[in-house]
């Protein structure tokens, strides 16, 4: 299941914890595999998959605190950290450092979250000794150089100007000040222009000391190494990091309340619609009903909006959403873009299905096709190393057990077409917020401004 991201081009800078999912090795049977709870000899514990299919080894690790944990007014601050871990580290500079990671064709990356500062970690089973190695060095004696640190608050403020323009970016960013308000699930996890340009390297390594500690760790890997090589790798690698972290508390919210509506103008030819409105938190007893009626409704080309907007009405390319769950709150959450001068009827046509939606429900051929879907859908979900590896720490951080994975068709096939209806009418009763960014009304009928040709 997807959690606070969707795949989806520039919806993610709303969520803001997409991660990589890059498949290392095709292992369509991992999904069954058993998974084993590892503790290192050192008390570290992770979820493991022992898999010698290919020689391959897949970790993704979790730390709690994320881009929730940023100081305010200095948002960015944990995405600043994670860009520069592998910036150079204990005696090896950035440039050592990468040719080290590339001659031996290791995958490391880390990002800051919602909730979670992440990490992954992918190697041939011969180089893992190495990989561990730059790992632990990345997390124990980050160099944070100052020339390091410019070079990369350069790359992260030009994103940002071409944020400035991008009215995806600019959705994105207004829904998440609707709907969270000042609480931290308001910023984004890559910052503003102004706060990363006074982020310094005393906020990052201050971020460090108070995140990235063991209390918190989740870590799941798939692959073929041996529970007892494994255990002494993780002591290596995380052993040394501090007991406890140091986190700021973060507050439960509710997301605003529907409906609401707002407008940016931006003189560009597409116009872009976010829709959402307060989503049910992962152990909501009615989430599974949720997570299938909302399938339903925008959860692929099958779906209620897709064939209302697209299909029947050829207003958009594509239209979806998803619900999001974080630690202290939930959302759903939608996007789609439109004709400029279509706009206002792509709008209406969306909110009508919704409201349709959350007054009738789903029909039970509707409920039965969606079932039989996301029952099948799993195994895919789950069919290489990382894939399976990511999935597994996501269990973890949603506190699901460990056998969750055989479980969950099962919970997919007990919601009835009642919890459908009362999740849709939970979900979608009280309308939508929405955010449209594009040109004015007034102005949508007309041609966007010429651009000369070059000679």
């Amino acid at each position: 299941m997807t959690r606070f991201w969707i795949g989806a081009p520039r919806f993610g800078l709303l969520l803001s914890a997409c991660v990589a999912l890059t498949a290392l090795a095709s292992t369509p049977s991992q999904a069954a595999a058993k998974i084993q709870r590892l503790i290192s000899p050192g008390g570290i514990e992770a979820w493991f998959v022992q898999d010698a299919t290919v020689p391959l080894i897949a970790m993704e690790y979790a730390f709690s605190g994320g881009a929730a944990q940023d100081p305010a007014g200095k948002s960015g601050v944990g995405n600043m950290v994670a860009s520069l871990l592998d910036e150079g580290s204990g005696d090896l500079d950035s440039k050592t450092y990468h040719e080290r990671l590339d001659r031996r064709a290791i995958e490391l990356s880390f990002s800051s979250a919602r909730d979670y500062f992440r990490g992954s970690l992918r190697m041939l089973k011969d180089n893992k000794d190495e990989a561990f190695d730059l790992l632990q060095l990345a997390l124990t004696s980050p160099h944070f150089d100052p020339t390091d640190v410019e070079r990369i608050r350069g790359q992260v403020i030009s994103g940002l100007r071409r944020d400035t323009s991008s009215p995806s970016a600019l959705a994105s960013r207004k829904f998440l000040e609707i709907a969270f308000g000042d609480h931290p699930y308001s910023r984004q996890a890559t910052g503003t222009l102004d706060s990363v340009a006074t982020i310094d390297v005393a906020d990052m390594k201050n971020y460090v000391g108070r995140v990235i500690a063991k209390d918190t760790l989740r870590i799941a890997v798939v692959g073929d190494v041996d529970a007892d090589t494994l255990g002494k790798l993780l002591d290596k690698t995380f052993g040394g990091l501090p007991a406890k972290s140091k986190l700021t508390p973060i507050s439960d919210v509710q997301a605003a309340k529907p409906p609401q509506r707002a407008f940016i103008p931006l003189d560009v030819p597409q116009t872009v619609v976010t829709f959402g409105g307060p989503g049910i938190r992962r152990h909501d007893p009615n989430f599974m009903a949720a997570y299938v009626v909302n399938h339903i409704l925008g959860g692929g080309s099958s779906s209620r909006l897709y064939k209302e907007v697209r299909e029947k009405r050829g207003l958009a390319y594509s239209v979806y959403d998803a619900l999001l769950w974080m630690d202290h709150s939930a959302l759903f959450a939608g996007n789609t873009g439109t004709r400029a001068d279509r706009a206002g009827e792509t709008v209406d046509a969306i909110e009508k299905e919704i409201r349709r939606m959350a007054e009738d429900g789903p029909t039970q051929k509707e409920l039965d096709e969606a079932k039989s879907y996301l029952k099948g859908s799993q195994m895919l979900a789950l069919d290489t190393s990382s894939k399976l590896a990511s999935g597994m720490l996501q269990y973890q951080l949603d506190k699901l057990p460990i056998d969750y994975i055989e479980k969950r068709n099962a919970i997919v096939d007990a919601v009835t077409l009642d919890d459908a209806k009362k999740a849709a009418k939970q979900l979608w009763g009280q309308g939508l917020l929405t955010v449209i960014v594009g040109r004015a009304p007034q102005a949508a009928a007309q041609p966007a401004a010429a651009v000369p040709k070059a000679n």
